[in-house]
C-alpha cells in the first residue's frame, strides 16, 4: 500500500479508479489548484488530512457571485431549483474578481462563476450558466422548455435579447447616471433613452404572450424572464417608474414575489 501521509490521524481511504476534480480553497486569495489523483483499485491510497475536506466537498456547487443583477440571476434560478450550493462572496468594490486566483476560473474577470464539482464544469458568463444548469438540473422542464420546440427558441431569443440589450444598456445607464467620476449628459441620455425603449420591447413580448400569462415565453416562467429580473430590479436606481409598462410591472411583481426569488436576491448575505 502506498502511504502519501506518515500522521497516523485524519487519514481517509479513497478507492475509486481515478479522482479527476476541480476545487478551490475557502479563502480567497489563495490559488486555485486542479488535482489529479490516479488511484489504483488494488492499491488504495491514504490521502492527507489536509486533503480530507477537498475530497468530502467534490460533489455539489460553488456559486462565486456579488450583488449585483447578473449575480442575482444565478442565485435566484439555483432557489428556483431546489439545489444545495456554496456561496463565495467575490467584493468587485474591493476588485477581487481580478486577482489571479479568481481569474484562474474565469480569465475575463467577472461575476458570477460557477464550479459544478459533481461534473468537473467550471462555467461564467450568466446566460451560459442558466443554459448549462437547465440542461442538466431541470429535466422536468419547470424552468425551460424542451429543445425543438417553438417555445425553446422564443425562450433563446428573449435570454439573448437580455444579454446583449437590456443587461449592457442598462449597466451603461447605470454607470453614467451613479458612478462616472464626471457627469456626461450624452452618456446619460443616451443609455437612459435605450433601456427605456427595451423595456418597451419587453412590454410587447409580454403582450404577444399574454394569453398564456404574465411570462416571456409560453405557459411557464423560463430562464429568459429569470435573466431580466435580475436586471428590472434596479430599474429604479435610474428613476423610471416601471408602471409606464404596465405589463412589465405586473411580471415584475409576481415573479419577485416568489419565497424562492427572494431568496435568491439576499445572495451573498
Amino acid at each position: 500500500m502506498d502511504r502519501v501521509d506518515p500522521l497516523p490521524t485524519g487519514r481517509i481511504l479513497v478507492t475509486h479508479s481515478i479522482i479527476v476534480k476541480q476545487f478551490c480553497t475557502i479563502a480567497h486569495n489563495t490559488a486555485y489548484i486542479k488535482t489529479i489523483v490516479p488511484i489504483n483499485q488494488s492499491h488504495p491510497v491514504i490521502l492527507p488530512s489536509s486533503l480530507r475536506v477537498i475530497v468530502s466537498n467534490m460533489s455539489g456547487l460553488t456559486l462565486y457571485t456579488w450583488k449585483t443583477p447578473n449575480g442575482y440571476k444565478v442565485s435566484i434560478f439555483l432557489e428556483l431549483l431546489g439545489l444545495k450550493y456554496d456561496t463565495k462572496s467575490i467584493d468587485i468594490s474591493k476588485n477581487t474578481q481580478k486577482e489571479d486566483w479568481f481569474l484562474n476560473l474565469n480569465p475575463n474577470g467577472r461575476i458570477p462563476t460557477l464550479v459544478d464539482n459533481s461534473t468537473g464544469i467550471t462555467i461564467s458568463e450568466t446566460g451560459a450558466i442558466l443554459q448549462y444548469l437547465a440542461d442538466l438540473y431541470d429535466k422536468e422542464h419547470r424552468f425551460s422548455y424542451s429543445k425543438g420546440t417553438k417555445e425553446y427558441y422564443l425562450q433563446l431569443e428573449t435570454l439573448y435579447f437580455q444579454m446583449a440589450g437590456v443587461g449592457p444598456m442598462q449597466g451603461q445607464a447605470n454607470h453614467f447616471m451613479l458612478f462616472a467620476p464626471e457627469k456626461v449628459p450624452y452618456g446619460i441620455t443616451r443609455y437612459t433613452n435605450e433601456t427605456k425603449r427595451l423595456y418597451s420591447v419587453v412590454e410587447e413580448y409580454l403582450r404577444r404572450n399574454q394569453h398564456n400569462g404574465p411570462y416571456l415565453v409560453g405557459n411557464h416562467y423560463c430562464i429568459s424572464d429569470i435573466a431580466l429580473l435580475g436586471w428590472s430590479n434596479s430599474l429604479h436606481r435610474l428613476g423610471l417608474d416601471m408602471k409606464q409598462w404596465p405589463l412589465v410591472s405586473q411580471w415584475f411583481e409576481k415573479l419577485k414575489s416568489l419565497p424562492e426569488v427572494q431568496k435568491g436576491f439576499s445572495v451573498p448575505p
